[in-house]
């Protein structure tokens, strides 16, 4: 599976639990931390676990496990590194503190809508 498989299965995945706000920024030829990162918030952190958990059982269900899982007690910032796609699930309050979209200015952001026409518009 490649990366932007990858980065619509987390899409798929996480919006079919309700994930708010997602972006995808698109690290290709800026470092090598990963391909892309997705970025979803999450209301509670309960919402926050159960969109970690949809994310981790469409993953396993293709023979994908995380390299790493972090945050996931506290739900507050959720981590899933899968090697070249790192899911990010935050409470609004985290992803505002920790803005990782600013700190990606300069990298491609992809379109939603083009990376899952079929889904509804949010």
């Amino acid at each position: 599976m490649d990366s932007l498989e990858k980065v619509k299965l987390a899409l798929k995945a996480s919006l079919s639990k309700k994930a708010e706000e997602p972006k995808v920024i698109d690290l290709r030829g800026l470092g090598s931390i990963a391909d892309f990162f997705v970025i979803l918030t999450a209301t509670s952190d309960v919402h926050g676990r159960t969109i970690a958990d949809e994310v981790k059982k469409v993953f396993k269900e293709r023979g994908v496990l995380p390299v790493s899982l972090e945050g996931y007690e506290n739900g507050n910032w959720i981590l899933l590194d899968f090697g070249d796609v790192i899911v990010h699930i935050f409470r609004p309050e985290f992803r505002e503190l920790y803005n990782l979209e600013s700190l990606w200015l300069d990298a491609p952001k992809l379109s939603i809508d083009e990376l899952l026409p079929e889904e509804v518009s949010r």
